[in-house]
Protein backbone atom coordinates (compact mmCIF):
# COMPACT_ATOMS: atom_id res chain seq x y z
CA UNK A 1 0.00 0.00 0.00
CA UNK A 2 1.34 3.03 -0.88
CA UNK A 3 1.69 6.14 1.24
CA UNK A 4 0.27 8.66 -0.49
CA UNK A 5 -1.49 11.54 1.60
CA UNK A 6 -3.66 14.08 0.51
CA UNK A 7 -5.05 17.27 2.57
CA UNK A 8 -7.73 19.48 1.55
CA UNK A 9 -8.05 18.85 -2.31
CA UNK A 10 -10.65 18.86 -4.34
CA UNK A 11 -11.03 16.05 -7.20
CA UNK A 12 -13.88 16.42 -9.28
CA UNK A 13 -15.51 14.43 -12.67
CA UNK A 14 -12.98 11.96 -11.83
CA UNK A 15 -13.84 8.21 -13.05
CA UNK A 16 -12.10 5.91 -10.87
CA UNK A 17 -13.71 2.72 -12.46
CA UNK A 18 -10.70 1.92 -14.83
CA UNK A 19 -7.91 3.77 -13.31
CA UNK A 20 -8.06 3.51 -9.38
CA UNK A 21 -8.31 6.13 -6.75
CA UNK A 22 -4.73 6.30 -5.36
CA UNK A 23 -4.08 4.07 -1.97
CA UNK A 24 -3.60 6.52 0.98
CA UNK A 25 -5.33 8.81 3.48
CA UNK A 26 -7.07 11.80 2.01
CA UNK A 27 -8.21 14.46 4.71
CA UNK A 28 -10.61 17.38 4.38
CA UNK A 29 -10.42 16.00 0.51
CA UNK A 30 -14.02 17.01 -1.45
CA UNK A 31 -14.77 14.34 -4.49
CA UNK A 32 -17.87 15.40 -6.51
CA UNK A 33 -19.64 14.12 -9.51
CA UNK A 34 -16.59 11.40 -9.54
CA UNK A 35 -17.52 7.75 -10.73
CA UNK A 36 -16.27 4.34 -8.25
CA UNK A 37 -18.66 2.60 -9.27
CA UNK A 38 -16.86 -0.88 -8.84
CA UNK A 39 -13.86 0.49 -7.78
CA UNK A 40 -11.21 -0.67 -5.96
CA UNK A 41 -11.25 1.62 -2.47
CA UNK A 42 -9.91 -1.37 -0.24
CA UNK A 43 -7.82 0.49 2.60
CA UNK A 44 -8.32 3.83 1.77
CA UNK A 45 -8.58 6.34 4.85
CA UNK A 46 -11.09 8.87 4.07
CA UNK A 47 -11.28 11.54 7.46
CA UNK A 48 -13.38 14.46 7.60
CA UNK A 49 -13.73 14.39 3.36
CA UNK A 50 -17.38 15.34 1.17
CA UNK A 51 -18.85 12.77 -1.76
CA UNK A 52 -21.23 14.97 -3.56
CA UNK A 53 -23.09 13.38 -6.11
CA UNK A 54 -21.14 10.70 -6.79
CA UNK A 55 -21.81 6.73 -7.96
CA UNK A 56 -19.92 4.74 -5.29
CA UNK A 57 -22.24 1.71 -6.23
CA UNK A 58 -20.44 -1.88 -5.59
CA UNK A 59 -17.52 -0.57 -4.73
CA UNK A 60 -15.09 -2.25 -2.77
CA UNK A 61 -14.56 -0.66 0.58
CA UNK A 62 -12.59 -3.72 2.44
CA UNK A 63 -10.93 -2.00 5.46
CA UNK A 64 -12.04 1.86 4.23
CA UNK A 65 -11.87 4.36 6.89
CA UNK A 66 -14.55 6.54 6.64
CA UNK A 67 -14.04 8.65 10.07
CA UNK A 68 -16.35 11.95 9.45
CA UNK A 69 -17.08 11.35 6.45
CA UNK A 70 -20.50 13.09 4.52
CA UNK A 71 -22.20 12.07 1.86
CA UNK A 72 -24.65 14.45 -0.49
CA UNK A 73 -26.94 13.03 -3.50
CA UNK A 74 -24.66 10.02 -3.85
CA UNK A 75 -25.63 6.88 -5.27
CA UNK A 76 -24.26 4.30 -3.23
CA UNK A 77 -26.11 0.61 -4.34
CA UNK A 78 -24.33 -2.75 -2.52
CA UNK A 79 -22.09 -1.56 -0.43
CA UNK A 80 -20.55 -3.88 2.09
CA UNK A 81 -20.16 -0.88 5.35
CA UNK A 82 -19.88 -4.26 7.45
CA UNK A 83 -16.26 -5.00 5.48
CA UNK A 84 -15.31 -0.99 6.49
CA UNK A 85 -12.88 -0.56 8.55
CA UNK A 86 -14.69 -0.23 12.11
CA UNK A 87 -12.11 1.96 13.84
CA UNK A 88 -13.86 5.92 14.04
CA UNK A 89 -16.12 4.95 11.25
CA UNK A 90 -19.06 7.61 11.38
CA UNK A 91 -20.36 8.44 7.93
CA UNK A 92 -23.66 10.38 7.48
CA UNK A 93 -26.08 10.44 4.51
CA UNK A 94 -27.66 13.11 2.61
CA UNK A 95 -30.10 12.68 -0.34
CA UNK A 96 -28.74 9.43 -0.90
CA UNK A 97 -29.47 6.46 -1.99
CA UNK A 98 -27.98 3.25 -0.04
CA UNK A 99 -29.94 0.57 -1.45
CA UNK A 100 -28.98 -3.39 -1.19
CA UNK A 101 -26.26 -2.04 1.17
CA UNK A 102 -25.07 -3.89 4.37
CA UNK A 103 -23.83 -2.77 7.88
CA UNK A 104 -24.42 -5.80 9.72
CA UNK A 105 -22.96 -5.60 13.50
CA UNK A 106 -21.66 -2.16 12.45
CA UNK A 107 -21.65 0.90 15.11
CA UNK A 108 -23.81 3.51 13.43
CA UNK A 109 -24.43 5.35 16.90
CA UNK A 110 -25.98 9.28 16.14
CA UNK A 111 -25.95 8.16 12.77
CA UNK A 112 -27.91 10.78 10.14
CA UNK A 113 -29.60 9.41 7.74
CA UNK A 114 -31.72 12.38 5.65
CA UNK A 115 -33.92 12.20 2.57
CA UNK A 116 -32.17 8.74 1.88
CA UNK A 117 -33.74 5.51 0.31
CA UNK A 118 -32.74 2.61 2.35
CA UNK A 119 -34.63 0.03 0.89
CA UNK A 120 -33.11 -3.84 1.28
CA UNK A 121 -30.39 -2.92 3.57
CA UNK A 122 -29.61 -4.93 6.27
CA UNK A 123 -28.81 -3.40 9.83
CA UNK A 124 -28.88 -6.64 11.46
CA UNK A 125 -27.14 -6.64 14.58
CA UNK A 126 -26.16 -2.97 13.98
CA UNK A 127 -26.13 -0.45 16.93
CA UNK A 128 -28.42 2.56 15.92
CA UNK A 129 -28.67 4.26 19.12
CA UNK A 130 -29.34 7.78 19.11
CA UNK A 131 -29.59 7.14 14.62
CA UNK A 132 -31.51 9.72 12.67
CA UNK A 133 -34.00 8.45 10.43
CA UNK A 134 -35.17 11.91 8.60
CA UNK A 135 -37.46 10.99 5.78
CA UNK A 136 -35.89 7.70 4.41
CA UNK A 137 -37.63 5.10 3.02
CA UNK A 138 -36.55 2.04 4.88
CA UNK A 139 -38.86 -0.72 2.44
CA UNK A 140 -37.89 -4.34 3.12
CA UNK A 141 -34.92 -3.41 5.24
CA UNK A 142 -33.62 -5.84 8.37
CA UNK A 143 -34.02 -5.48 11.28
CA UNK A 144 -32.65 -8.25 13.36
CA UNK A 145 -30.98 -8.25 17.16
CA UNK A 146 -30.44 -4.20 16.38
CA UNK A 147 -30.30 -1.38 18.97
CA UNK A 148 -32.32 1.81 17.58
CA UNK A 149 -32.12 2.87 21.98
CA UNK A 150 -33.29 6.83 21.31
CA UNK A 151 -33.29 6.21 17.90
CA UNK A 152 -35.59 8.85 15.67
CA UNK A 153 -37.71 7.13 12.94
CA UNK A 154 -40.61 9.97 13.74
CA UNK A 155 -40.67 10.85 9.89
CA UNK A 156 -39.48 7.67 8.19
CA UNK A 157 -41.79 5.12 6.49
CA UNK A 158 -42.23 1.57 4.82
CA UNK A 159 -40.01 -0.08 8.16
CA UNK A 160 -41.09 -3.23 9.83
CA UNK A 161 -39.08 -3.33 12.94
CA UNK A 162 -40.31 -6.24 15.62
CA UNK A 163 -40.43 -4.84 19.41
CA UNK A 164 -39.89 -8.51 20.31
CA UNK A 165 -36.59 -8.86 19.15
CA UNK A 166 -34.98 -5.55 18.86
CA UNK A 167 -33.95 -2.76 21.81
CA UNK A 168 -36.29 0.20 20.75
CA UNK A 169 -36.00 1.97 24.18
CA UNK A 170 -37.14 5.89 24.18
CA UNK A 171 -36.77 5.53 19.93
CA UNK A 172 -39.10 8.09 18.67
CA UNK A 173 -41.80 6.50 15.85
CA UNK A 174 -44.83 8.72 14.67
CA UNK A 175 -48.65 7.65 15.08
CA UNK A 176 -48.55 6.73 11.78
CA UNK A 177 -46.12 4.19 11.63
CA UNK A 178 -46.99 2.53 14.27
CA UNK A 179 -48.47 -0.56 11.94
CA UNK A 180 -44.63 -1.15 11.17
CA UNK A 181 -44.20 -2.05 14.85
CA UNK A 182 -46.94 -4.15 14.53
CA UNK A 183 -46.61 -6.33 12.10
CA UNK A 184 -45.14 -9.39 12.96
CA UNK A 185 -48.62 -9.46 14.92
CA UNK A 186 -51.00 -10.55 11.86
CA UNK A 187 -52.87 -7.82 12.73
CA UNK A 188 -55.09 -5.92 10.45
CA UNK A 189 -55.07 -1.70 11.54
CA UNK A 190 -57.84 0.16 10.01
Amino acid sequence: MSNSYYYDQTFTKQDYTNSPLEKGSYEYCTFKSCNFEKADLAHIKFTECEFTECNLSMANISDVVFQDTKFFDCKMLGLHFDHCNSFGFSPSFKNCVLNEGIFYQRSLKRTLFKDCQLKHVDFGEADLTGAIFDNCDLLDSIFDQTNLEKADLSTSYNFIISPDNNKLTKAVFSKESLSGLLAHLDLKIV
